[in-house]
């Protein structure tokens, strides 16, 4: 078992209707000590590759996707917005993407001067578990010319489909941890190997 699964089974929480509760350290409070093991892993993982940028989505992505960003040589992070605000100029990449935990869809914008062919590009998440969030930003990069190296992600619900479905479109896909099943009466979460 790696660091982050123990952690999850430490003080994550299991709720009816598949939802994995994890916001006493990853998408509420934020334990940036495990961030920074999660940056030193994705790293490990993705060494070699000519990482220049660092995508995310909205806003449980950004806090993981700066920490990562460190071990990469401080490349920039660049977030997807949910929501067009008075700020936001010139011309926008967007996509639909619809969010398994909020049960709505969201369109989903990036600056034309953030993102472009000479990027190539690390997708960072949280959680993946449709894949919705994945394909939304992998439309982006495309639409951006930009190339898309890798994609990880912190905990991966290996018993939805979203994982089979990026992996199955040819991208390198590592999750720190993958939920194999999990059960809302007992609390028992069990891992996939790997």
């Amino acid at each position: 078992m790696n660091f982050l699964e123990e952690r999850i089974i430490k003080d994550g929480i299991v709720k009816e209707g598949n939802i994995l509760k994890v916001d006493s350290f990853l998408n509420h409070q934020m334990d940036i000590g495990l961030f920074n093991e999660m940056g030193a892993e994705f790293a490990r993982r993705f060494d070699g590759l000519p990482i220049n940028k660092i995508l995310t989505i909205e806003a449980s992505g950004i806090g993981i996707a700066c920490i990562v960003a460190e071990h990469f040589g401080n490349v920039p992070v660049v977030f997807a917005k949910k929501s067009q605000s008075v700020n936001l100029d010139g011309e926008m990449y967007m996509a639909d993407v619809a969010s398994f935990t909020h049960k709505n869809t969201n369109h989903v914008i990036v600056s034309k001067k953030f993102l472009d062919s000479s990027d190539h590009v690390l997708l960072i998440d949280d959680f993946l578990a449709n894949g919705c969030a994945l394909q939304g930003l992998i439309s982006i990069c495309d639409e951006a010319g930009a190339t898309v190296e890798g994609i990880g992600i912190a905990v991966e619900k290996g018993f939805q489909p979203g994982g089979e479905k990026i992996r199955s479109m040819g991208y390198r896909l590592e999750s720190l941890a993958i939920v194999e099943s999990m059960d809302a009466k007992t609390g028992n979460i069990i891992f996939r190997e790997q």
